[in-house]
Formats: structure tokens, C-alpha cells, sequence
């Protein structure tokens, strides 16, 4: 099973993209992230005829998270728990069958938190404690289990061209490197650095400053496992390339293959 997390940054400006996608990589699973339309707007007909099932929570101009899938899903959950006045749409999850059993799969969009200290700061480590509890829960089921998504956080150094650019942002900022440790030290696995500890490995380039022309990026896209799909893990890629297409996103897909 191949499974994609892509932040497309508006799903409808980047329609041909996403198709193009589907086309040359052929993923069995594909989370989106940041779709910046509701439900009703998501192009399902465009994507007819793909072969992929899709499962949305929209979000008028903002955020938005949706899971494809060339098999249908079962179990689909809207919503991370812990907080019933949240409405940002901002978490999917669903089961996934493979040739040899499920998958369980969060698509996750994890809060900016920028400015810190602010609200928003404050509402991005209260919802990584909810994702910790979440998570916690999920592992006692003993499932192959994969979180995927943008999760607005460099967890070390090297994952940043220029670490210095970074220290007073809320993506790079102690406390919410220590909450994704924590995420890890509840058993999970990092699929990435599972593969390799190299540097220069990003996944995100900013728009300004000829970032991607400098290769001045991030890595914030993160594939997260359970110890049962981490003992299925195959590969891992990075497709860089979509980042040079004609108005790409400022993301790129993260792909992972597991023998389920």
C-alpha cells in the first residue's frame, strides 16, 4: 500500500496538479490537506473516473483535510476528539483495507500557531495534546496505524536549511518540538528518519525569497507509524519535483509504502 500526504494549498487551484499526481504516482492512499473549500466545492467530478473513493471535511477559505482511496473506507471520523466546540476542519481518519488487513489513517492539519505567544499558539499545543491522547488511545487497539499530514513542526535542526531563520517561530519553538517528541515516545515512528538521518530533506519552500530556487526549506510533512505499520515499512519518498511545476503548491507529496 503507498500511501501520499500532500498540503495542496487550495484544492481547486491546484485541480491539474492533484490529477497529474494520481496519473504519474498511482498512490493506493492520498491525504490532502488545506483545501480551502467546503465539502460541496471538493471536485469530486473532476476526479471521477480515478478509481479513488474520497472522504471530505471542508472548510470554507481555510484548512480542510480529505483522505482518497482506490478501496473503500470504513470507520470515517470527522472529527479529533477532545474538544466538541472546535470547528476547524482539520482532522479525517479512516480504515483502509490492504491485501493483508486494514490500516487505520489520520489525515491531519495541525495549527500554524504563529505569533507565539498568542491565541493561536496556545490553541496549536492544546490541539497536539489532543492529537497525544488521540494517538494513545488508537496504540492500545494494536493496529496498523499511520497519522499523516502537514504538521507544522521542524523537529530538529537539520530539518530546516536555515535553523536560525526559525527559533522564534511556532513551528520550530521548544515546547512544540517537545509535543511532538512526546507523539514519537509513545511508540510511533518517524517514517522518514526511519529510512534515513540525512540532512537537506524538506518538504515545504516558501513562495518569497526564491526559496525553492535557493533550496532554503523544511520539513513539516510528516508520516508518523505505529510499531505495527512500522514493521510493514518498505520506502519513503519525497516527490520534489511537483514543488517546480508551472504554480505549485509550497508543499510537496510525502509517500511511504507498507506491505499491507
Amino acid at each position: 500500500m503507498r500511501i501520499a500526504t500532500w498540503n495542496v494549498n487550495s484544492v481547486k487551484q491546484r485541480q491539474e496538479h492533484l490529477l497529474r499526481f494520481l496519473k504519474e504516482e498511482a498512490p493506493d492512499v492520498v491525504c490532502l490537506q488545506e483545501l480551502k473549500c467546503q465539502d460541496d466545492a471538493f471536485p469530486r467530478l473532476e476526479l471521477d473516473g480515478t478509481g479513488y473513493n474520497i472522504a471530505v471535511r471542508g472548510q470554507k477559505s481555510f484548512n480542510g483535510v480529505a483522505i482518497l482511496s482506490k478501496r473503500p473506507m470504513e470507520d470515517i471520523q470527522l472529527r479529533l476528539p477532545g474538544d466538541d466546540s472546535d470547528e476547524q476542519a482539520r482532522f479525517i481518519e479512516a480504515l483502509v483495507p490492504g491485501d493483508k488487513g486494514v490500516v487505520r489513517i489520520a489525515c491531519i492539519y495541525l495549527p500554524n500557531g504563529n505569533p507565539a505567544p498568542s491565541e493561536k499558539y496556545s490553541y496549536k499545543l492544546a490541539w497536539m495534546d489532543r492529537l497525544h491522547a488521540h494517538t494513545r488511545a488508537r496504540l492500545r487497539e494494536e493496529e496498523p496505524f499511520v497519522i499523516a499530514g502537514d504538521f507544522n513542526v521542524i523537529p530538529e535542526p537539520k530539518d530546516a536549511a536555515r535553523p536560525e531563520q526559525w527559533v522564534n517561530d511556532a513551528l520550530f519553538l521548544p515546547p512544540t518540538r517537545e509535543k511532538f517528541r512526546s507523539l514519537l515516545h509513545l511508540g510511533l515512528c518517524d517514517a522518514l528518519r526511519a529510512t534515513t538521518d540525512a540532512d537537506g530533506i524538506y518538504t515545504f519552500w516558501d513562495y518569497q525569497a526564491g526559496a525553492w530556487q535557493k533550496n532554503n526549506g523544511i520539513r513539516i510533512d510528516h508520516m508518523l507509524l505505529s510499531p505495527q505499520a512500522a514493521d510493514r515499512l518498505r520506502s519513503v519518498t519525497v516527490v520534489r519535483h511537483t514543488r517546480g511545476w508551472d504554480k505549485p503548491s509550497d508543499h510537496v507529496p510525502l509517500m511511504a509504502e507498507l506491505d499491507v
